[in-house]
């Protein structure tokens, strides 16, 4: 448990404060803010408003986010020329990712994104030739200015694969406090080679802003605000993540204005070793509960069970208090997926390597989000 615990090691660099000068993205020469938004985490124009105030000039959306896109629009106009804006799509075929494109820059209320990616993307299979001529297709028509994709498992290989393919000007992957050294070698190599790295899931599943929320997390409340709500946790692994030189950027959930100030307070501060204290901590309470989204459970378990999503779902639940979010996205999922339920086993076929109770959480995932 100790070897496991263990956080990398502060150097001289690392410890410089990031604050808000911009780093460049990738070989792409787009000046970005170290701390971004990611659209996708509020409702209310006004947070986003307030991020751009404060100097933030990231902003991840996805077609896939419901309303998410027309409300950037609105919040954008005006201001266009001084944010980048990351697009993506969940599309299978070129057509429709290409229709989704349209959609998006008609939402967005924009002649183009600055980046445009294939969304959730596991495996080197799930890049298809007729995916990447749909990317091309757009780079060629000026509609998106760099390309890419995103991913939340199997990072390293899908960074290697990238780079083989020279299909991607940017990623967007799952990097945080509680992943493998690996996954941090492999984002320094992409970087080496100019690809552009944009960081996610840096909180590790959220578990702030949680004492004025309904109880949907197992156990009292304050007994979680106890272990989790530790002062600076949340900050200390906004630091951690962007002390990493070869990350450029970050897709940040913030859904209100006290989120939204705390993260820019928080990256004027160099990560110390009190941030490594507390992260240390931390990590010791979520090993048995966050999905690292390392692959190793191949993703799907043999009864049909998308084991990373679910466990993700429940992690926007319990972690980021985004009921409606969580709920949403699991029903998302084909309907095979959502009517098996992991208590019908008496024990679980997936050994989590990073010591996740994975059938537990899962029960816990269905039961809470398989209601009607």
């Amino acid at each position: 448990m100790t070897a496991g615990l263990a956080l990398p090691a502060l150097t001289a660099a690392e410890a410089k404060p990031a604050g808000m000068a911009p780093r460049t993205l990738g070989k792409t020469g787009l000046k970005v803010t170290p701390l971004g938004f990611g659209g996708r985490g509020t409702s209310e124009p006004g947070v986003i408003a307030r991020a751009l105030d404060l100097g933030i000039n990231f902003i991840d959306t996805g077609r896939m986010y419901q309303n998410n896109e027309r409300m950037l629009g609105g919040v954008l106009k005006g201001r266009r020329k001084d944010v980048i804006i990351a697009g993506k799509t969940a599309a299978k075929t070129r057509q429709d990712a290409l229709a989704d494109l349209e959609a998006s820059l008609r939402d967005l209320q924009t002649d183009y994104l600055d980046i445009w990616q294939l969304h959730g993307k596991v495996s080197p299979a799930d890049v298809t030739d007729e995916l990447l001529e749909a990317l091309r297709a757009a780079k060629k028509s000026g509609q998106v200015r760099f390309v890419g994709i995103t991913s939340h498992l199997n990072v390293p290989e899908m960074l290697a694969d990238m780079l083989r393919r020279g299909v991607a000007d940017a990623v967007l992957v799952g990097y945080n406090f509680t992943l493998r050294p690996e996954v941090t070698e492999a984002i320094r190599a992409a970087r080496r080679k100019g690809m552009g790295i944009i960081a996610m899931k840096v909180l590790a599943g959220g578990f702030a802003r949680i004492q004025n929320s309904a109880p949907r997390f197992e156990g009292s409340s304050d007994a979680l605000v106890r272990t989790l709500r530790q002062d600076g946790a949340m900050a200390a692994a906004i630091r951690w993540a962007l002390k990493n030189e070869a990350v450029d950027t970050s897709a940040v959930a913030m859904s209100d204005f006290d989120q939204v100030e705390d993260n820019v307070k928080a990256v004027s501060q160099p990560y110390s070793a009190g941030d490594e204290k507390l992260l240390r901590a931390k990590l010791a309470f979520l090993s048995p509960r966050y999905c690292r989204m390392c692959g190793a459970c191949g993703g799907v378990c043999d009864k049909g069970v998308p084991v990373p999503d679910q466990l993700r779902f429940l992690t926007y639940a319990e972690g980021y208090r985004n009921f409606p979010l969580a709920r949403q996205s699991f029903l998302e999922l084909p309907e095979s997926a959502r009517r098996i339920r992991c208590s019908d086993c008496s024990s679980c076929g997936v050994q989590c390597p990073n010591g996740v109770e994975v059938r537990t959480r899962l029960i816990r995932a269905q039961e809470l989000l398989a209601r009607a």
